[in-house]
């Protein structure tokens, strides 16, 4: 029977799953895959978060301004850090994608290609370009849980302080100029001509790398799941520095600090295992759904491009839902809970 056929037709699932609008959607989360989930965990970490655990019942409102602190100083924080790192990969990557004859060795391109047509559809060079990418999220989780901690008071003495403003305060913020971050509207400002080309080589160079590159193939089963790992990875470096950070703060309440490192815990630990949980049943549940997608752009050369999107925005949202919209209420109050059971 043929495949293509069982999929034609004009119904409203085929016409949605080839528009325009989505594919090329789907394409830049694959390209921005790092800044897609940390623009989207800002959003959460400074709306949807904090308005869950003020909403938290029977716990202490000190409890819940601390949680709400650092949700908002952990979304502010990772966005500034992993950006600074992420942009200049992903665009460094895209620069390989579009000529990759200019920045890889022959022989390079030849073993990670593979039996691929292209080598932007190789699953060995998918996964490599990908870790790449989402390593800057490894590189800045330390740094950036020291300074969630430190922003901890900050927050807590601006935001949920009762403090007033004097006049003379109030007019020196006026003053700060709204378009000071007017240069990362060009995100390439730094990445043209020769300055462009050394980088990218660097990069080329990573990818040339014959002991990576036949680890890369080994493993390529792995590139549909490369997101998820790598993003729970992350998560589980950025709790443990962030207790350990939390636990040493000067500046932070004794009595609130067992009840902030349980929380961080209870939240990364239930997000992780009801994550991963929830993703394997809704990935074996779609496989059909990607497969038809894939038959229906069978003809379009980005069509790997458009699924590699699929599997980065899957687990976001998972992760996101549970994360910023379940678990707030719950790991606040069992937090407290707990700090109040061992005391």
């Amino acid at each position: 029977m043929n495949v293509q056929k069982l999929y034609s037709g004009t119904d409203l699932t085929n016409r949605i799953l080839t528009n325009k609008k989505l594919l090329r959607g789907l394409e830049r989360i694959s390209e921005h895959g790092v800044s897609f989930t940390n623009t989207a965990s800002l959003l959460m970490t400074v709306g949807l978060r904090p308005l869950a655990i003020h909403f938290t019942p029977d716990t202490e409102k000190e409890n819940k301004q601390y949680a709400m602190s650092n949700s908002i100083g952990s979304g502010i924080i990772k966005f500034a850090l992993v950006e600074s790192v992420a942009l200049p990969l992903e665009t460094l990557i895209k620069h390989i994608d579009k000529n990759p004859d200019k920045f890889l060795k022959p022989e390079t391109i030849k073993n990670l290609k593979g039996d691929a047509k292209e080598l932007l559809n190789s699953r060995s060079y998918r996964l490599f370009t990908q870790t790449i990418k989402l390593g800057a999220g490894v590189l800045t989780a330390i740094p950036k849980s020291i300074l969630t901690v430190a922003l901890i008071p900050i927050i807590m003495d601006k935001i949920f302080s009762n403090k007033k403003e004097t006049p003379i305060q109030t007019q020196a913020k006026s003053k700060v100029s709204p378009n000071r971050f007017d240069l990362l509207k060009d995100k390439n400002i730094f990445f043209t001509g020769a300055i462009t080309d050394k980088m990218t080589k660097g990069i080329g160079k990573i990818i040339d790398n014959k002991k990576l590159q036949n680890w890369m193939i080994r493993n390529e089963k792995y590139d549909n799941d490369i997101a998820k790992h790598i993003t729970a990875g992350t998560d589980i470096l950025l709790t443990a520095t962030t207790c350990q950070q939390t636990a040493q703060s000067k500046k932070i309440k004794e009595n609130r600090k067992k009840a902030l490192i349980y929380n961080n815990i209870i939240s990364t630990g239930a997000t992780l295992g009801g994550g991963y949980l929830v993703d394997k049943l809704i990935k074996s549940k779609t496989q059909n759904f990607v497969e038809k997608f894939k038959v229906l752009n069978i003809n379009d050369p980005k069509v790997m491009k458009y699924i590699e999107g699929i599997n980065i925005l899957r687990p976001a949202i998972i992760f996101a839902g549970i994360y910023y919209g379940i678990l707030p209420i719950f790991s606040t109050y069992l937090s407290e809970k707990i700090d109040k059971h061992i005391k």
